[in-house]
């Protein structure tokens, strides 16, 4: 049984990682007074996303329309950042390296002010 420990590993490591995910945007959630339970419920979290970024919540349609769905993303993920006083870069940030930039915004002292205005 030499080397199963391998086989093990990677899918514990993508596990621990997942739920420190799961634990960030608990708290990004949290911050805004949403509950952070629905980090965990698939659907139900890019609605609370969409509120939190103060964008209407029928853009859940659009990110059912490939292609169109990149593009909603990267402008929630923009509205989210600015949502919690950061920059247009951060919310880059949050769209192309997440993993990296959800516990910044959770675990980080980032408040959440409010949906930007238009």
């Amino acid at each position: 049984m030499e080397g199963s420990e391998g086989g093990i590993l990677a899918p514990l490591i993508m596990l621990a990682i997942t739920v420190f995910i799961i634990a960030a945007m608990w708290k990004v959630f949290s911050k805004a007074g949403k509950p952070g339970w629905a980090a965990l419920v698939p659907i139900y979290n890019v609605i609370v996303m969409l509120e939190i970024a103060g964008r209407p919540v029928w853009w859940l349609l659009l990110m059912f329309i490939p292609l169109v769905n990149i593009i909603v993303a990267l402008v929630v993920a923009i509205d989210l950042a600015k949502a919690y006083g950061k920059s247009t870069g951060f919310g880059l940030g949050l769209f192309f390296l997440s993993f990296i930039f959800y516990p910044i915004l959770g675990f980080g002292d980032a408040q959440y002010v409010g949906a930007p205005t238009r």
